[in-house]
């Protein structure tokens, strides 16, 4: 006999059986399927094991054909029996969605109406929100600047009971449009609680029950036991903005601590205008989270995305395309032959950690391979760090150029710009280059964002929110540098600015796409396209990046049936433009293989 209880404080499904059936076939293959859905068991005692329950949901199947092969009986406790019984009803629901129309428009304007959602849909948002009106769980992958977070409190409003709550999980940088974006919807609305504060003060703000709430994923982490007691006791619906956050699944904390609460709100959404930046497995977690009773594997997800999902595309808004230009920058010879020395380092390293494939590889690779971007992007941040060089290469390289290549054209063009009256956006993915940049253009009033400069009240000019407000208001303010780790979502720059500058990439999809939409959104007309600037040194590691980032993108592209998403610039020549930490690098398993080539080519 099996049985089946649930543990509430956990939210893990507990399994037991009697002693005597502990060294049955049936429990063996019971283990093993299990191990193979998880990583996360826990073995209570020698017949007593329990795994988080979003886990058993995709087991069941699995677990139901075992019990079946064996005749094993089953007993459900009351608890777990009552989540089983939801599961299934989501599972069918899941299947009834083929082939369903959806809601009709009056029927949605009705109920918006009904309960004072004042904000008039647009045609898109319309469509969208009539196909996704129905489904207990949804997604909008809709491109940056289409409305997501309308459409999704539009899903609220019209799904919601009276007293039905919404809790939303965000990245910091996004409470300030979740605030507006609801004020714009429903007018006087209740504020959004921001569970923020430490635990105590957690607990407390919960216990007022708040209508709606945000949290940061990272807070998540550390109260998500209080937030799931939350969850399970009040009728709530849960969102998750920027979904591809948990894109890494069970393995990463952000990941676990969201999942773990998958199986408790009355309904959910994800949103997200990059989905997968990586590959399709990006989307499995994401789809675990709004269907957990439905088992997904990289070669069948997209399929079992496509029903719950919908789509604003760049070109359904009518935004004019960007004109990307790829500016080859050659390193000096004396950087060259350095680079060539590391970059034959870098090469043994690869294939002898691509041989023991164990757990922390990709970790220490990544490390190995942001500094020879950074050498790229400015030799002089690595320069004193390369011990085993000659020190004549390195003073022969600080001699040529104190910066580098890169960042002497960057500066230059910086200022050609600013002639003209153009305000540029300069991205680059190291803080030291953000700094040194920044400084070298203070004579342009370059204002700068990384990880280190705190988000604050817009009137503080060393807040984050108080240099983009200084970007966009005050014409002495020509520059802006950016790092797009901490920069990519939350920020509207396309009123003003319209030419940006790559100083360099990494393989992180995401980023890159997100740090380009700050430029390219909704609000530009005919004829205003964007010039995105990619500064490529030939022959390095800038090629790699440019092949990966494309591939991704083009997955992406299939995956969501928007052609405009392509990122592939033109290379051009400068002489012939007329006008013109923490940072996660991206890394899979397919980008160490295409710069395998590149170091060994």
């Amino acid at each position: 006999m099996l049985k089946i209880d649930y543990d509430t404080e956990h939210r893990r499904a507990v399994f037991s059986w009697a002693n005597e059936d502990s060294e049955h076939e049936w429990v063996r293959l019971l283990r093993y399927t299990i191990s193979t859905h998880t990583d996360d068991i826990h073995n209570h005692a020698y017949n007593r094991i329990s795994i988080p329950w979003w886990s058993f949901l995709t087991a069941r199947q699995h677990l139901r054909e075992i019990l079946g092969q064996f005749e094993v009986k089953l007993v459900v406790a009351n608890e777990a029996a009552v989540l089983l019984q939801k599961a299934l009803t989501n599972e069918h629901r899941y299947q009834d969605i083929i082939g369903e129309p959806p809601i009709a428009h009056k029927e949605l304007q009705e109920k918006l109406d009904s309960v004072g959602f004042i904000r008039q849909l647009k045609p898109e948002q319309m469509r969208n929100v009539c196909k996704i009106g129905s489904l207990p769980a949804a997604a909008s992958f809709s491109v940056p600047g289409a409305g997501k977070t309308t459409e999704a409190l539009a899903y609220f409003f019209y799904r919601a009971a009276l007293n039905d709550r919404l809790l939303i999980v965000a990245p910091k940088n996004a409470f300030g449009a979740w605030d507006e974006q609801i004020e714009e919807c429903i007018g006087a609305a209740e504020p959004i609680v921001r569970l923020r504060g430490g635990r105590d003060r957690i607990q407390e703000l919960l216990k007022e029950h708040p209508q709606f709430s945000i949290i940061t994923y990272q807070q998540l982490n550390t109260v998500s036991d209080l937030v799931s007691e939350f969850v399970a006791a009040e009728p709530t619906f849960l969102f998750l903005d920027e979904s591809h956050r948990i894109k890494g699944g069970i393995r990463l904390r952000t990941a676990a601590a969201v999942l773990g609460l998958a199986h408790l709100p009355v309904s959910k959404m994800i949103l997200s205008g990059t989905p997968m930046p990586q590959s399709d497995s990006d989307l499995i977690p994401q789809f675990t989270f709004l269907y957990p009773e439905i088992e997904a594997h990289e070669d069948t997800v997209v399929d079992l995305m496509k029903p719950v999902y919908v789509r604003t595309t760049k070109h359904e808004l009518g935004l004019p395309p960007v004109r990307r230009l790829q500016i080859n920058i050659p390193m000096s010879q004396t950087q060259e032959k350095l680079y060539e020395l590391m970059k034959f380092e870098l090469a043994r390293q690869v294939e002898k950690d691509l041989s023991r494939r164990d757990k922390g590889m990709l970790r220490k690779l990544g490390r190995s391979i942001m500094r020879l971007l950074q050498f790229v992007s400015n030799p002089a941040l690595l320069a004193r760090e390369i011990d085993w060089i000659s020190s004549d290469y390195l003073e022969a390289l600080l001699e040529e150029s104190p910066s580098g290549p890169k960042v002497d054209y960057v500066c230059d063009r910086a200022r050609e710009l600013a002639s003209k009256g153009k305000k540029v956006l300069i991205w680059t993915s190291f803080v030291q280059n953000v700094e040194i940049i920044s400084e070298r253009l203070a004579d342009l009033g370059a204002v700068y964002i990384h990880g280190g400069v705190d988000s604050g009240l817009e009137e503080d000019d060393d807040s984050r929110e108080g240099k983009i407000r200084l970007f966009r208001d005050d014409p002495n303010v020509q520059v802006m540098v950016a790092n797009p780790a901490a920069a990519s979502e939350g920020i509207s720059l396309h009123m003003v600015c319209r030419h940006a500058i790559y100083v360099d990439r990494t393989y992180n999809a995401a980023h890159y796409l997100q740090s380009e939409d700050r430029i390219h959104r909704l609000g530009l007309k005919p004829g205003q396209s964007p010039i995105i600037e990619i500064l490529a040194c030939p022959n390095t590691i800038d090629e790699s990046v440019q092949h990966r980032l494309a591939l991704k993108v083009d997955r992406m592209a299939q995956a969501l049936e928007d052609e405009s998403l392509n990122i592939d610039p033109i290379p051009l020549d400068p002489q012939f433009i007329e006008d013109g930490e923490a940072y996660t690098l991206g890394l899979d398993d397919e980008d160490i293989v295409s710069l395998l080539t590149h170091l060994k080519g």
